[in-house]
């Protein structure tokens, strides 16, 4: 246990470090939004045609209703604690990659859903927006993580061997 915990903490505090980097910021995190903003606009446009996306933000056209999505919006972050949990925890490389990428899908649906339903919410009633925006949402994502992980645990007690931690 105490190295699993070792590992997820040394794990997170290294990816958190690397996502703040200027040149992943740039290059990786900032993309990466923008791209969540136009494939939730992609989503909406057969239902709704009076919403754009532009960088960041996903907008009504004919109200002028926009959301933003910010650092702690885009998934990254629950992903980061996903990839953390699964690299400490003993397993093959190829279980633990698929888990990585698995994971990080249902992370990223979630994240969706979460985006269009607070994008519609904060144009209809700005304090439900901000009470499901801060206090919902959240828990509902980091849930989606928790449930990924133990998704995963159960798979290998049922299709790996243990991988033993190397000791020296």
């Amino acid at each position: 246990m105490a190295r699993f915990v070792t590992l997820f903490v040394v794990t997170l505090l290294g990816l958190f470090t690397v996502e703040m980097l200027v040149p992943v910021q740039e290059h990786v995190i900032i993309p990466f939004t923008a791209m969540l903003a136009r494939l939730s606009a992609a989503l909406i446009l057969p239902f709704d045609t009076s919403v754009i996306a532009y960088g960041k933000v996903l907008q009504f056209k004919d109200s002028g209703f926009a959301v933003s999505i910010e650092a702690g919006c885009n998934g990254v972050e629950a992903t980061i604690v996903l990839i953390a949990a699964v690299i400490a925890f003993p397993a093959s490389w190829k279980a633990r990659i698929s888990a990585i990428s698995l994971g990080f899908l249902a992370i990223q649906v979630m994240n969706l859903a979460r985006i269009i339903s607070l994008f519609y919410l904060g144009d209809w009633n700005m304090q439900f927006f901000t009470w499901i925006h801060l206090y919902l949402w959240p828990a509902l994502i980091m849930l989606d993580v928790l449930i990924v992980f133990i998704v995963y645990l159960r798979y290998l007690s049922n299709n790996e061997k243990p991988v033993q931690a190397a000791s020296g």
